[in-house]
């Protein structure tokens, strides 16, 4: 793609849009980004973009800014549909997103990681697992160093590892990853995409230009993983489904990894020999949750291929699988996925604002056996909490609800009323959780929201949660 005197528009201001911007105008680019937000929230920002020869709209998007460009390119937050963006693709001018445009740049063999949940835990223990495997690599996407970014930090030959949201694959065209892996789907950001068909679409283009040469990761207990390896058998070349199965039962004819027992082994398919490496014990693994057990199958598959373990002899594979096995045993939680903050009182907090949807509280839920107080709201996505009533009604002693969805899951979670307490914001569930807790219990941070309510974002709301811990540990009887 050639950048050199295009005029170039970047819509969003957030970290990627800002990158993008900076990206493009090294690349010789003329460059406007463009933001709903007015100027006097963007104080940070603006300076540098200015400093750099980006010019700036703020307070709204303008046609003129948009119908004038020789590219657009979105930032992921920005819906797809605007109505500015549909006329601008009317007047045949390209809309790309940043991870497009960054795949159009990278010089090495891409891995992108994607799925409802597990995707930031799964590309953070990848992109470990290489440099265990001392492969060189370079973690980024949606995990929070931008795509973009690594463009001129990945040499040729150096692997870029990225977790990539629907909302950057709605705008995938060229994009390729030599090792794509969809962890699972469940019902998550319907209040955008508008059905579970729609969003299980934007996610299959993850694998839009994959060939023969390249390989596609997916759960083999998940029903759209199965669907995608279904589509993908179809085609006359398309890539070689890995599978990854925590029940240990892998498709008829299938390869992959899997838990036996106590092991997690790697499978070869039946056509290439049937044979079987262990990768590591299952009391080697550091994180907790059964839902973790599948993003380290996941994880491993990924390391494995890249490390060429499928074809490799047999002195090869065990040096890979005792690299593998050191790599997750050394893996630390991710932030703001289930990760421990500090024990107060004999009372555990533990902090899992990545909990965007119903579907990651209920796995986050059920990795406690009891005495939990659980803080759940924010901003509604379209999900239904009925799931989380039987196991909130087996685990939770309390349930706190906060910000804009307080009123709906108390709906949905009315034959919990005892136990259903409106505390408004996480700061007062906090105070609540911690006047009633017991010695022995948990406050859980497992929202099943957004944060854009009351916050910036889940990293936001989550180092609330962890800084109220903190005053109250440095300063217990304040």
């Amino acid at each position: 793609m050639e950048l050199q005197g295009k005029q170039v528009s970047v819509v969003g201001m957030a970290a990627s849009g800002i990158a993008t911007a900076l990206f493009l105008r090294r690349h010789g680019a003329r460059v406007v980004v463009s933001e709903l937000r007015p100027a006097e929230q963007l104080r940070a920002e603006i300076p540098h973009l200015l400093e750099a020869g980006v010019a700036i709209e703020t307070g709204g998007h303008s046609e003129r800014t948009f119908l004038s460009a020789d590219l657009i390119v979105v930032s992921p937050g920005v819906p797809a549909d605007l109505p500015v963006l549909l006329r601008a693709r009317r007047e045949n001018i390209p809309v790309i997103g940043e991870i497009e445009l960054a795949a159009r740049f990278l010089r090495g063999p891409l891995i992108a990681i994607t799925g409802s949940n597990g995707k930031t835990t799964t590309t953070a223990l990848a992109g470990h697992l290489l440099a265990a495997l001392r492969l060189p690599a370079h973690v980024g996407g949606n995990i929070g160093t931008p795509l973009i970014s690594l463009v001129e930090a990945a040499a040729a030959g150096e692997w870029a590892v990225a977790e990539v949201s629907s909302f950057q694959l709605e705008t995938a065209e060229r994009f390729h990853a030599h090792i794509a892996a969809v962890l699972n789907l469940s019902p998550d950001h319907l209040d955008r995409h508008g059905s579970m068909e729609a969003y299980a679409a934007a996610k299959q283009r993850i694998f839009r230009n994959q060939t023969a040469a390249d390989f596609a990761v997916l759960n083999a207990e998940d029903e759209y993983c199965r669907r995608y390896a279904a589509a993908l058998a179809a085609q006359a070349a398309g890539p070689r489904v890995v599978w990854f199965a925590a029940d240990g039962q892998l498709p008829r004819g299938g390869g992959g990894t899997i838990v036996q027992g106590d092991r997690l082994l790697w499978c070869d398919p039946p056509a290439a020999g049937g044979g079987v490496t262990e990768l590591l014990r299952r009391d080697q693994i550091p994180l907790r949750g059964a839902h973790n057990v599948e993003n380290v199958l996941a994880g491993c598959a990924i390391a494995a291929l890249a490390a060429g373990l499928p074809g490799a002899a047999a002195a090869e594979r065990g040096e890979i699988a005792a690299r593998i096995a050191a790599g997750v045993a050394s893996f630390k939680a991710v932030e703001h996925r289930l990760e421990f903050v500090a024990k107060l009182d004999g009372v555990e907090y533990f902090n899992d604002s990545k909990a965007t949807n119903v579907d990651a509280t209920l796995k986050a839920v059920e990795s406690f056996a009891g005495g939990l107080w659980v803080i759940l709201g924010g901003k509604d996505k379209g999900g239904d909490y009925d799931a989380l009533l039987a196991p909130l009604r087996q685990r939770a002693r309390g349930v706190l609800l906060i910000g804009a969805a307080a009123g709906k899951i108390a709906r949905q979670l009315a034959p919990l009323e005892d136990r259903l307490i409106s505390a408004g914001t996480l700061e007062r569930a906090l105070e609540i959780a911690a006047g009633r807790a017991q010695p022995g219990d948990t406050v859980l941070l497992a929202p099943a929201c957004s944060s854009f309510d009351q916050f910036e974002n889940y990293q936001h709301r989550g180092r609330v949660f962890k800084e109220w811990v903190a005053r109250r540990l440095l300063a217990p009887h304040a």
